[in-house]
């Protein structure tokens, strides 16, 4: 892409195309903060929209997480360009205390559930934002410095679920919500010139410019990476290699999966309930698949949501490790809210006894008005 091109306005050609898959949706639910992806965001949908004769509700959604002054008054303009554009607009609050520590992390978890609720009550299967390929050349740096698998590394899709911890809600049609986003392949250069040419103004959150935050601090090495020819795109381009063979061995996982345990294609299989395998044909698979495999019905049979890849493989080396040495003694293990144990050849997963929840350990609340 050329300099000229990394600054051209998003066309109206260009937007139809981004938006096309979403055309047939009931309602989206635009995540929009008054910062310029996301103002792009709402302009571009509006805009698509209006040249629809029959197509999705849209609501624009604020978050407004109460820490920082100038977050009433992003909102306020974000009311008052969506009534421009001709779209509704509801703005959601966390409330209650803010932790001290992993602030950045809590709130981006606060604003998932207060979308989803959002979504919920519009009766929406899909929340649309506004992350760009900066975002995910960004993504798959910061995922580099934290040692992710290969699954990690792969970033951001086009389309997703709603995070874990923020879906348990469900639409009227019964099908989980999604995570869209649209402008992975847009430069953010591209959205501010299109609200250049548009004469919109946005809002500059400064915590985007706040050394203390992991990501800013990549942020600012990103230019000489560039320079050795690492740069926003062929980061993405490695994400999008990477996501197709992580594909390739999600079905290998899938093979495997079905050939030992059956029952996790039955529809009548219960939430939770145990699942035991042959652990000697188990071990037989190459380690990724086996591992990625444990993981699944883990993640299945626990209650804590997917496992934390460093601990998973630490079990599956042990699980390994004791079948390799033909002990008689059994092994049991507990992960992420599951039990791994072995007993002969069985090598079962099933939901670990409730542990006592520590006293005084809340979250902020998030419920808006």
């Amino acid at each position: 892409m050329s300099a000229a091109e990394a600054h051209a306005a998003v066309t109206d050609a260009e937007a139809a195309a981004l938006f096309a898959d979403l055309a047939d949706c009931k309602a989206l639910v635009l995540a929009i903060s008054g910062g310029p992806d996301s103002t792009a965001l709402l302009f571009l949908a509006a805009r698509w929209r209006a040249t629809l004769p029959d197509g999705p509700d849209l609501l624009a959604v604020t978050v407004d997480h109460g820490l920082r002054p100038e977050a009433r008054r992003e909102a306020a303009a974000v009311n008052r360009l969506a009534a421009a554009l001709g779209v509704a607009h509801r703005t959601m609050r966390w409330i209650g205390t803010k932790p001290k520590t992993g602030l950045q992390e809590a709130a981006r978890k606060a604003r998932y559930r207060l979308l989803a609720t959002a979504a919920e009550r519009a009766k929406a299967r899909h929340v649309l934002t506004a992350h760009t390929l900066d975002d995910q050349a960004e993504t798959v740096l910061f995922r580099l410095t934290r040692g992710s698998g290969l699954a990690g590394l792969a970033a951001m899709a086009r389309i997703s679920p709603l995070p874990l911890f923020a879906s348990p809600i469900h639409t009227c049609e019964g099908r989980d919500m999604a995570l869209v986003r649209p402008f992975l392949d847009i430069p953010k250069s591209r959205l501010i010139a299109t609200l250049e040419a548009a004469k919109i103004p946005f809002a500059e959150d400064p915590s985007n410019r706040d050394p203390r935050f992991a990501r800013v601090r990549l942020r600012a090495v990103m230019p000489a990476l560039a320079a050795e020819g690492l740069t926003p795109a062929r980061l993405v381009q490695l994400a999008y290699r990477l996501r197709r063979a992580n594909e390739a061995i999600e079905a290998a996982v899938d093979h495997l999966a079905y050939g030992l345990a059956p029952t996790l294609a039955s529809s009548v299989r219960r939430a939770g309930e145990p699942i035991t395998l042959a652990a000697s044909e188990w071990v037989k698979a190459p380690a990724e698949i086996r591992l990625r495999l444990l993981g699944r019905l883990v993640a299945m049979t626990g209650e804590e949501g997917e496992v934390e890849l460093g601990k998973l493989e630490e079990c599956e080396k042990a699980v390994v490790a004791h079948l390799h040495t033909r002990s008689p003694e059994s092994f049991r293990r507990t992960l992420a809210g599951a039990t791994i144990s072995l007993a002969g050849d069985r090598l079962t997963i099933s939901r670990a006894p409730p542990r006592r929840r520590a006293r005084g350990l809340r979250g902020g609340n998030t419920e808006g008005p």
